[in-house]
């Protein structure tokens, strides 16, 4: 029994929300957003409320059912307040600029790395050493802040990389010194 999936979806003012059968629009303030949800899955609008349920019980409802309902709902979260992420820069010489709609990085290659900002994400470079990834998609957004940080991960003895603003690293202790006697 999925618990998630019975929690209705508040419907905040400005998001517009069509059901053509099994294919879910969702409009608002940050953009347009779609989805097909598998057909043994029931979604209908009720007063201001948004109801995902399973058309028949079947294991495989049940496991799409929760599902189902979390991607809705981040569908119309992102297109009312929209996702962020966002990324910094450790390391000498490590920095970020925006050419146009171009990221490029400067992370210790002979070359520069360069990401093209995708329709309907934004990307901004308030300093140097910070990279804000922001959009209406959060799939969109969480895939191209893992792709900039996998060009150079942080690593575990100097910090030296890039790494999500929350994240943690563990750092190691450098080899110890040989002991002369």
């Amino acid at each position: 029994m999925s618990r998630i999936g019975n929690k209705p979806i508040a419907i905040p003012d400005g998001v517009e929300i069509k059901i053509d059968g099994n294919k879910i629009n969702v409009k608002g303030k940050n953009g347009e957003l779609n989805r097909e949800i598998n057909p043994q899955i029931v979604a209908e609008i009720k007063d201001k409320e948004l109801i995902v349920s399973k058309a028949k019980q079947t294991k495989e409802t049940e496991a799409l059912h929760g599902l189902t309902r979390t991607l809705i709902a981040n569908m119309v979260e992102g297109v009312s307040q929209g996702f962020k992420k966002q990324l910094e820069i450790n390391g000498v010489g490590y920095t970020a600029a925006k050419q146009g709609k171009t990221l490029v990085l400067n992370i210790g290659y002979s070359h520069k790395v360069n990401f093209d900002e995708p329709d309907g994400i934004k990307i901004e470079v308030p300093s140097a050493n910070t990279i804000i990834i922001s959009g209406a998609d959060k799939r969109l957004v969480g895939q191209l802040a893992a792709d900039i940080r996998a060009k150079r991960p942080p690593e575990p003895y100097k910090g030296k990389g890039i790494k999500y603003v929350d994240e943690h690293i563990r750092r190691k202790e450098g080899k110890a010194g040989k002991v002369s006697g």
